[in-house]
């Protein structure tokens, strides 16, 4: 016996009173009372192309989905929708999936969508692609078969309750696009836009496909991509250079006063944390008392107060109040939830270190925001070398754990496990975390994983993370929604759940220009 999902059970994030408020003089959804218009350019930057190879990203997915899709894709409100599938059946117990095709897509190329290029796409990230987000789940990857061109039979060694939700990013190819046996570099997709000429950290022209398997769309002549990290993109949209960007929230606040642009938010939101070294950590941090001590001192009131003074959620859990693995008890718990100076300083002394002698080594990207935490534990004694660096040499500093703390932020993700599978001991990009090495922690999460059970599931899941917060690997600062800024000239357009502009329901596929 199967289950059967057109889709799957909603796991709806909701963003909370505040967040939800953000900008609240624009609502968060127009209704398009214009007929779409075809034609005309849309000028796009929000974040950028690592690669042109979608299954070897190191996180760029807010471009490369204009032009690739997958079988499923995530909603604006975090539930699983069928995309290049319009349905999958599940096996009782939770090992076989079985993906039914749409009829009629076709490839950049003119070629048809098969259910045995779908296969050669999961064959290829499962056998040539070591890291990302699917690595673990290709790993229990026994067996995929296509019996017809239509169907997919994915077996895997043992229940994996996210992998609907992970398919979302195994984006679907065909074989034949140029590096397919090495490194891709000219990507044929299904999207409703086409790979045209990229030249990296500066742009990407999109065309549009006209045989997409969605009627009548693209409306849309083409997307243009300004990957520039230099650029001013509040000052570009106002000048009318560029149509939908991501900002910083203050930007957005005052673009939001402006009749001729309209602001809203991701669905899904950052988050933001203090990390120390878990894999390497020097004297006095490899003692726990000392990081306890620390994490008193860090007042996450005045720093989300910092980052998003309205908007701002304090926690101490990777999501926010409403989503289904928030755990109200773990949140009021929180022992840091206010600061407690003389507490961190009793603390240390009981410890006995003395901060004015100790120097801490902070690593961090070029961001403002890591300074509230610098300024707040040079308050507690310590001097603190901070170190703000680059995306790449953020990356790079932080694989050598030769630091002691990161102060860092982690963006939307379809499933909850693609925040946990980066606290395993051979998790993708530990980096940000420390690189946890915690074999207790490990099998909690890996049987988490494995429950098929939703309630049991997330118990699993709120074990590990309270051994995360038992052994003080990190301490999370609290949430804030990603700002989001668009021409009103832009119709039909509203961002969704992650950072991908395209998705079964929505995104730039619909979206349309009121005026070239």
């Amino acid at each position: 016996m199967t289950k059967s999902f057109v889709r799957l059970d909603r796991r709806q994030l909701m963003i909370g009173t505040a967040a939800a408020a953000l900008f609240a003089a624009t609502p968060l959804a127009v209704a398009q009372t214009v007929e779409p218009i075809k034609g005309g350019t849309l000028r796009y930057a929000t974040l950028g192309l690592d690669t042109a190879d979608p299954h070897r990203h190191t996180g760029s997915i807010a471009v490369q989905q204009l032009y690739v899709e997958a079988l499923t894709s995530i909603g604006p409100d975090g539930g699983v929708e069928p995309f290049l599938a319009e349905g999958w059946d599940v096996s009782e117990d939770g090992k076989i999936y079985t993906f039914t095709l749409r009829e009629g897509v076709t490839f950049h190329n003119g070629d048809p969508l098969t259910a045995d290029a779908v296969v050669a796409n999961i064959e290829r990230v499962k056998n040539n692609v070591t890291g990302g987000w699917l690595a673990s789940a290709m790993k229990l990857v026994e067996n995929v078969e296509a019996p017809d061109a239509r169907t997919i039979i994915l077996t895997m060694s043992e229940p994996y309750a996210p992998l609907v939700n992970l398919m979302s990013e195994l984006w679907i190819l065909s074989p034949a696009s140029d590096g397919w046996d090495a490194t891709i570099t000219t990507p044929i997709g299904t999207g409703p836009f086409k790979f045209g000429e990229w030249r990296p950290q500066v742009s990407l022209t999109a065309p549009a496909f006209e045989a997409y398997w969605r009627a009548d769309m693209p409306y849309l002549a083409a997307v243009e991509v300004n990957l520039r990290e230099d650029i001013d993109k509040g000052n570009a949209l106002r000048a009318g250079d560029l149509d939908i960007v991501n900002v910083d929230r203050d930007v957005a606040r005052r673009l939001s006063s402006d009749p001729a642009i309209r602001t809203t938010t991701l669905k899904d939101s950052t988050w933001y944390f203090a990390a120390f070294n878990n894999r390497n950590p020097r004297a006095p941090f490899d003692n726990p008392k000392v990081r306890e001590a620390i994490e008193y001192a860090i007042d996450k009131n005045a720093f989300m107060n910092y980052i998003a003074p309205q908007t701002g959620v304090v926690t101490n859990q990777m999501v926010m109040p409403g989503h289904v693995y928030f755990d109200e008890a773990i949140h009021e718990a929180d022992a840091f939830k206010a600061a407690d100076i003389d507490k961190a300083k009793a603390l240390l002394a009981e410890a006995g270190v003395h901060p004015s002698t100790i120097e801490i080594d902070l690593v961090s990207w070029q961001d403002n925001y890591p300074q509230v935490v610098v300024q707040m534990l040079r308050q507690l004694g310590f001097t603190v070398n901070h170190s703000a660096l680059d995306d790449l040499g953020a990356q790079n500093r932080l694989g050598q754990y030769d630091w002691d703390m990161a102060v860092m932020a982690s963006g939307p993700r379809a499933d909850i496990f693609l925040r946990y599978v980066r606290l395993m001991s051979d998790g993708p990009n530990p980096v940000l975390w420390g690189g946890i090495q915690d074999a207790e922690l490990d099998r909690l999460i890996k049987a988490a994983v494995a429950e098929p059970d939703d309630a049991e599931r997330k118990a699993l899941y709120t074990e590990a993370y309270q051994r995360v917060l038992d052994n003080h690997y990190f301490m999370v600062l609290g949430h804030a929604p990603n700002a989001i800024a668009m021409r009103e000239a832009v119709k039909g357009y509203e961002p969704g759940f992650t950072w991908s502009p395209n998705w079964a329901t929505g995104g730039i596929a619909q979206t349309f220009l009121a005026e070239d």
